[in-house]
């Protein structure tokens, strides 16, 4: 699908001459390249090495890997094999298991045309999706409003427009004053590479800020909410999101600073009990002990480097979906917005119970 001419955020990920085309996020935001995939691995290394990334994002990349697999073999049990190499690519955002899910489900019925249908139909829904969340949260951002966000949850970890982005996008969009704050997130700098270059082509003012401000900003009253993104919500409302949020939330009670969730549906994940039972990512070390690939530690240095954390529930003020802002008690209102969503392409009951 092409990108719409009036989006100055390219598609981060889409379906071009029998191939499978991602916009290279790690050369951002210097360079504007892309990778074009031609195996079902390609899509798969393409996610483990962050060429694409994202929870929605990562769930319409997976469709397209499957149908990938589907018109490069005539054997199901080869395109079996590659949705499951796909969907343990990266094992925290529950969107790519599901985005693979789907695709799958649609090979079985219709062949690699519908693999490939279904992808091209999850692609659009995410972009529709992404707009109503930016909809409904939009009124978080009161005008004239300073806005925290963490990582990127803008349109390039999305297909388009973004979620956390998106609320704030909206708000913009609807003529409202906005000032944001960009974390940086180390160690791969998703803040400063990525939310920083988006916002700049949207003309939202923005001043990125190391990891170790917002503390001392929110203490100052210069942050009057927090808006992020979402990876896995478990059925409690425990989110696991990039490294990092849960310090956020936490300063954020302290200082009396609303704390909102951005995240479609498809991101709650009610067979997930609570954030105790979410699989954290274990990155390469070699991410932490350089910038930019810049070694910065004494080579005998060793180094941890968990990709996500797990922000309680009570920390969180409103997770904003695609109908509407959940408020606790979380395991009353987010199977409520499950529910609620419409089913996605090709599903014709509620995908999850």
């Amino acid at each position: 699908m092409s990108t719409p001419a009036a989006d100055p955020i390219p598609r981060s990920v889409s379906w071009r001459r029998g191939r499978v085309r991602i916009l290279d996020q790690r050369a951002l935001p210097h360079r504007v390249l892309h990778v074009e995939c031609t195996t079902a691995d390609d899509v798969c290394d393409a996610i483990a090495r962050l060429v694409v990334r994202g929870a929605p994002a990562l769930a319409v990349a997976g469709a397209y890997g499957v149908a990938l697999a589907a018109h490069r073999s005539r054997s199901p049990a080869a395109v079996d094999a590659a949705a499951r190499r796909l969907a343990a690519a990266r094992p925290t955002a529950v969107n790519l298991a599901r985005g693979v899910e789907q695709a799958l489900r649609a090979y079985r019925r219709g062949g690699a045309a519908g693999a490939l249908a279904c992808a091209e139909a999850l692609a659009e829904d995410d972009v529709a999706r992404n707009r109503a969340i930016g909809a409904h949260g939009a009124g978080v951002v009161a005008d004239g409003a300073r806005v925290l966000t963490h990582c990127n949850a803008g349109a390039l970890a999305c297909v388009g427009y973004g979620t956390a982005l998106g609320v704030i996008r909206a708000a913009a969009e609807q003529g409202r004053r906005v000032h944001v704050w960009v974390g940086e997130t180390r160690p791969v700098l998703q803040g400063a590479r990525l939310t920083a270059w988006e916002l700049g082509r949207l003309g939202i003012e923005a001043t990125l800020v190391a990891d170790t401000v917002p503390a001392s900003l929110m203490a100052r009253g210069e942050i009057d909410v927090v808006v992020v993104g979402a990876d896995r919500i478990a059925a409690n409302g425990d989110v696991a999101n990039k490294i990092g949020t849960y310090a956020l939330a936490v300063l954020a009670r302290q200082h009396g600073v609303p704390f909102y969730v951005a995240a479609p549906t498809a991101t709650i994940d009610l067979a997930t009990p609570d954030g105790d039972a979410i699989v954290i990512e274990e990155r390469d070390p070699a991410e932490v002990l350089t910038v930019a690939g810049v070694p910065v530690a004494p080579r005998e240095a060793r180094a941890r480097n968990p990709a996500f954390d797990v922000t309680p529930a009570r920390l969180v003020t409103g997770v904003v979906t695609e109908v509407g802002i959940a408020r606790p008690p979380y395991r009353r209102s987010l199977p409520s917005h499950v529910r609620r969503a419409p089913a996605p392409p090709g599903v014709t009951v509620a995908a999850h119970p």
